[in-house]
Order: C-alpha cells, then structure tokens, then sequence
C-alpha cells in the first residue's frame, strides 16, 4: 500500500490516539477545559458516527450543527476579550451577561450541553465494548448505553428510530475494523483505555462546571 493509500486510510479513519491527546491536552488550570482541543477531539468523534452510517443519522447531523455553532462563537473572541477560550469561561460570560435567555441569541453553553450528553453516550459505549468477544454482536451494548445516557433527553419517536437502527451495528471485531484503518486496529484497541480515562476527566470536569453554574437544566 502506497504512503498516499496510508495517509488517506488514517484521515478518513476515527484515530483514538488522537482523541486521547487532545483530551488529555484540554485540562487546564484545575478545573476547565481549551475549547479549541475539545472541539477537535469531537471532529474524531463526529468521523465515528459518521462511519458507522444510517446508524448513527440521529446524531451525527446534529453534531455537526452544535460543533459549527462554537466555532462561530469562537470567532467572535478577540485579543482583550476570550469569552469561548475554554468551557468555564463561556459559562461564566454567557451567564454573567444575562444572555443564557435571551431572545435571538444562541448559547454556546446550551450548545455545549448538548455535546456534553453525546460524548456521554459515546464514552459509555465504548467503554462497554471492551467487555464483549470480537465476534460477539455489538447492538446490545450499544443500545444499553443509549437507553442509560441519550434516550433520557430524547422524544419518544427518535428514541424508537435510534433503538430500530442499532440492530444494524455489527459485531464488535467487524465494528473495530469499519471505524478505523484495518493496519491500525489493533493498536486502537490498545490505546482505547488510555483515550476513556482522557474522555472520562474531561466529561467529569464539564460536568462539574455545568453544576457548579446550575445549568444542566438549559432547556
């Protein structure tokens, strides 16, 4: 295989070393998270979704809609003023200047909620996945963590879409080996533990943020 071959298999491929990087890079301070690192570690995770097709449709374009929404709002930051630097940061503005209800104005912190539950979702499924025989089918797994994490913020009829749909997912070998580069699966499956405990900090430390500012329940 060509090194061109190579290169576009790893682009086109979710890469849990990457993730667990950019995860692990995001920590700052004791108690925030970078925005920039957290966006693009959900860049990977959006090529996860995207790989496992008509499955994961319920997210994936919704994904895309909140990531675009912060780089938008990321924009807006300037050299005096980095209201959307890192996660604490947006909350403390956003909430400070009265703008969590205002009319026309859309909230990166209801926005980040939003993510905040998916990665939920896709930390519990894949940290559940190591437990299970490659050849063994990945349905249950899946939608045990969808019903434990997701489901909870979801209407009735895309519950019923996305629990119809999972029956599609494969087995756990087969699924390994659809979402990354077949030379690299063994190596992701090593890293795996290393990018769960990454995601696992960042989730915690959001959620304690979120807590912290009493906004878990941003409608």
């Amino acid at each position: 295989m060509s090194a061109v071959s190579d290169s576009a298999g790893a682009e086109n491929c979710f890469d849990i070393e990457k993730v667990s990087d950019l995860f692990e890079g995001s920590l700052i301070d004791d108690d925030d998270v970078r925005m920039e690192d957290y966006l693009e570690a959900y860049e990977e995770i959006m090529k996860f979704f995207l790989l496992m097709g008509s499955v994961f449709t319920f997210v994936s374009s919704d994904v895309r809609n909140k990531l675009d929404i912060l780089y938008d709002l990321r924009q807006q930051d300037n050299e005096e003023n980095k209201h959307f630097d890192s996660i604490k940061t947006m909350l403390l503005y956003e909430k400070g200047a009265s703008l969590l209800h205002q009319k026309g104005y859309v909230s990166g912190s209801r926005t980040l909620l939003r993510l905040h539950r998916g990665l939920e979702f896709v930390y519990e499924f894949l940290l559940r996945l190591q437990d299970v025989a490659d050849e063994e089918k990945a349905h249950h797994i899946c939608k045990s963590a969808y019903n434990d994490t997701l489901a909870k913020h979801h209407p009735f009829l895309i519950r019923k879409g996305a629990q119809v749909a999972m029956f599609a997912i494969p087995t756990r070998g087969e699924l390994f080996k659809r979402v990354c580069n077949d030379a690299n699966v063994s190596n992701a499956i090593q890293r795996l533990p290393d990018m769960l405990r990454n995601m696992q900090n960042v989730y915690n430390r959001t959620d304690q943020l979120f807590t912290l500012e009493e906004l878990h329940s941003l409608p």
